[in-house]
């Protein structure tokens, strides 16, 4: 796993966005498109907002959705699929954005499109609780499929409400689908952007301890091609 670290999260954004734009355009260059995998949350604005400033031919981009709540209208102000039209696709208009939607039994249907697809690049971060996508403590490390209904803890819901996008924890939906580990790890490269001093304790988790279904980021550290974000409030817990 690399680890860089940046003095602002808006360094941290640009450094990152500027790695992402040479992979997604190394991959343009070697098999004529690139397929990406976007993330969401607060930890992505800085990024997502660099990444759009990159050099790109996006009409040969195409996206997959790494979560979404269950249930949740787009309407919502903390929809992800809201956020990734407002902060990517209205931006960028990519070839296409495979979107997951949490109203419907949408995991199979958007997992059969990336099941043919080999992903050159994913977008991840890390929650407060160590979740990677929406697996929470303790993650599945073992199921094949490339999403799931995944059941949120009261730390993750919890952080949603910290950063603003519900009012109260009643109001975050109790279920997601997220996409599974093994499909996370399947990417080619995988870029962890993980800002601020609220994600430090889980910083040091998934790099300094164990391997573990409690720790789920923690199964970074077997992938061969990671890149660890961090500024310095996220990265002043590690040794």
């Amino acid at each position: 796993m690399d680890i860089k670290i940046f003095n602002t999260k808006l360094e941290l954004g640009q450094g990152a966005a500027r790695d992402a734009a040479q992979l997604i355009n190394q991959a343009i260059d070697e098999r004529g498109a690139a397929y990406v995998i976007a993330a969401t949350g607060a930890s992505q604005f800085e990024f997502l907002d660099a990444l759009a400033q990159e050099t790109i031919d996006w009409t040969k981009v195409v996206f997959f959705h790494l979560d979404e709540y269950v249930g949740l209208p787009e309407s919502h102000p903390a929809s992800f699929r809201r956020y990734l039209k407002e902060r990517v696709v209205n931006r960028i208009h990519p070839h296409a954005f495979h979107f997951l939607n949490g109203e419907a039994e949408d995991a199979r249907r958007v997992g059969d499109l990336i099941a043919q697809q080999t992903i050159d690049v994913a977008f991840v971060g890390i929650g407060e609780n160590g979740h990677l996508a929406f697996n929470d403590p303790p993650a599945d490390f073992e199921t094949e499929a490339p999403y799931l209904v995944v059941n949120l803890d009261d730390a993750c819901r919890q952080q949603q409400v910290g950063e603003g996008w519900f009012k109260s924890l009643a109001e975050v939906p109790a279920q997601a689908i997220s996409m599974s580990i093994k499909q996370i790890l399947k990417s080619r490269n995988i870029l962890c952007i993980v800002p601020d001093r609220r994600k430090a304790e889980a910083v040091r988790a998934t790099v300094e301890h164990e391997v573990s279904p409690m720790r789920p980021a923690s199964i970074l550290q077997q992938h061969e091609r990671v890149t660890l974000y961090l500024d310095r409030d996220s990265a002043s817990l590690l040794k």
